[in-house]
């Protein structure tokens, strides 16, 4: 079950404070170990990363991004987050293509999904254990689904492979690779971003119905969930607002 969240007063102060955390984070792991290993979602928080990642202070060139879900379709697909973050995120920061771990949707699926993993272990030089991702960025569905976890299906089951593929997706498009939540759980930290009335109903059925959701079952070494007023609002318990 999820930590206490952090709530704020409003959309923009949860923006402010995402970017002081990630900021935060890439520079601790830049001086730890010389890199930044950081997983994407898509969604809304690609929105939310191209208005805050332009101002954040970091060495742009120790940053490696990989998705927490992939939809399986073309870069130039509206539904392609890749295609997104190359579109959107690249003319505003000194990031390169190359530094986004991307799918090849020539091959099948299940050999993307083992080429992601074996990618994974490569960068991390892990041939068995578990890599440890510095920070994953995720969301959270109005179903309570996160990266392409969703509630009720076999693939939450799965505690072998880091990356799994999906081809039945309940939200559209149907094929995606996702991590699993070994490699999930197994992060320094994962953040969510949820801030918006539309998200109050899920937000008061994890924290306060404590619904088993896969969202609520992100238990990484440091879980933070940063919400507002309007996301918390239908919450009974009274969290504390910052």
């Amino acid at each position: 079950m999820p930590v206490t969240p952090i709530v704020l007063h409003n959309e923009a102060s949860v923006l402010n404070k995402f970017q002081e955390l990630i900021e935060e984070i890439a520079n601790e792991s830049i001086n730890d170990h010389d890199h930044f290993y950081v997983g994407f979602s898509g969604g809304s928080l690609g929105k939310y990363l191209c208005q805050i990642l332009p101002k954040i202070k970091t060495d742009w060139s120790k940053w490696t991004i990989f998705f927490c879900d992939e939809r399986y379709v073309d870069e130039s697909d509206n539904e392609s987050t890749f295609g997104f973050y190359k579109n959107n995120l690249i003319p505003l920061v000194a990031l390169t293509e190359q530094q986004f771990i991307s799918i090849n949707i020539n091959d099948p699926i299940e050999k993307v999904a083992d080429d992601y993993e074996k990618i994974i272990r490569q960068k991390f030089n892990m041939i068995k254990d578990v890599p440890s991702f510095d920070c994953l960025l995720l969301g959270v569905g109005p179903d309570g689904h996160t990266a392409s976890l969703f509630p009720d299906h076999h693939i939450l089951n799965e505690n072998e492979r880091l990356i799994t593929w999906i081809i039945d997706s309940p939200k559209p498009p149907p094929k995606r690779i996702t991590m699993t939540f070994p490699l999930i759980n197994n992060a320094k930290y994962s953040i969510f971003t949820v801030p918006g009335k539309g998200k109050a109903e899920i937000i008061k059925k994890i924290f306060e119905d404590k619904i088993d959701f896969p969202a609520a079952k992100v238990n990484s070494k440091k879980v933070i969930w940063l919400l507002d007023q309007d996301s918390a609002s239908e919450c009974s318990i009274k969290f504390d607002t910052v």
